[in-house]
């Protein structure tokens, strides 16, 4: 039996994913209404911390208190997590305020 070379008209192949989709913007959007403290790891390994006041399809900026505001454009953007950061609470005890609970890897 020899086989057949080139493609197989039967055969439905799978449709490649959508190189952009509306949830980046969604999730960018929401973290920037609402001044979500976050955590931007970069390519380099780098982590910065703040919130991301603006964004566009190649960057964002992202605001920090104590330390300049950065423009970081997103292919130097490893991931971007929202942070959660620390208080102490009036008892003495460590509380977290907002965020997503994650793993402590950065």
């Amino acid at each position: 039996m020899a086989l057949r070379s080139g493609t197989d008209t039967n055969h439905k192949g799978r449709t490649p994913p959508v190189d952009d989709t509306p949830q980046e913007a969604n999730y960018l959007k929401m973290l920037g209404e609402k001044q979500r403290p976050v955590r931007i790891k970069l390519m380099g390994g780098e982590v910065v911390r703040g919130w991301i006041e603006y964004y566009d399809r190649r960057m964002v900026r992202l605001t920090r208190e104590g330390a300049p505001n950065l423009f970081i454009f997103k292919h130097e953007i490893a991931y971007i997590a929202e942070d959660t950061v620390r208080k102490a609470r009036a008892d003495g005890a460590p509380a977290l305020r907002s965020g997503n609970a994650e793993t402590g890897q950065e």
